[in-house]
């Protein structure tokens, strides 16, 4: 067995305090996620680990990318036919959660997810390169596949159907809207006392401010 209990460090790069706190969470994600993108150092900051309960009742995550967020929520595209997808239509209490090690933060979102307008999802589907919207309709996705040619092959058939041609989205494709319930904000300390502050949403739409133990 790997022994890591040596695998340690000291968290001291930034702290997370009452009163500098704006009155909703998504003001201070903003914040968040522009001083990573600006100065943390980090590929995609827009990367976001996604789990859900799926039909065989066990969780999964998986990283997917965050494409907008705004007052309403959070906005991610996927295959609806997906195990994720499924997974999300039978039961829309879903998790989000992102973490900045370059920045020791994590921000982590219960929310509800339902389907984006098809609006919505088509002005996103109709801004991706070609070579995204065919591989969409390509894939099947989470199902068995016999090879990768097998998808090599379907892929260069719709090139050729397409060729000088619209490709329109798919209606097994599109968008999931997550409105959040409750946002909790990690930020690393020194001797693992990490400010954690939580965000929950009330009946009145106001959102209830606590601080966490560590």
């Amino acid at each position: 067995m790997e022994d890591l209990s040596d695998y340690r460090k000291s968290y001291e790069k930034s702290q997370l305090l009452e009163e500098v706190l704006p009155e909703d969470p998504i003001n201070l994600f903003h914040q968040w996620f522009y001083e990573i993108k600006d100065f943390g150092g980090v590929d995609e900051v827009n990367a976001m680990t996604v789990a859900t309960i799926g039909l065989d009742g066990f969780p999964k995550s998986r990283i997917v990318l965050l494409k907008k967020y705004d007052e309403e929520g959070f906005i991610f595209y996927t295959n609806y036919n997906s195990e994720k997808g499924k997974a999300i239509l039978n039961n829309p209490n879903i998790c989000l959660s992102f973490f900045w090690p370059s920045m020791e933060r994590q921000v982590i979102i219960k929310g509800v997810a339902e389907k984006t307008i098809e609006s919505v999802s088509d002005n996103y589907f109709d801004s991706r390169p070609d070579g995204s919207k065919l591989g969409a309709i390509v894939s099947s996705q989470s199902e068995v596949i016999p090879s990768r040619a097998y998808l090599d092959e379907k892929l260069k058939a719709l090139e050729n159907q397409f060729e000088g041609k619209a490709i329109p989205r798919p209606d097994f494709w599109g968008g999931f809207l997550v409105r959040p319930t409750e946002v909790e904000f990690w930020q690393g300390r020194p001797n693992r006392l990490h400010d954690r502050i939580r965000f929950q949403l009330l009946t009145d739409f106001n959102w209830k401010i606590e601080r966490l133990s560590p």
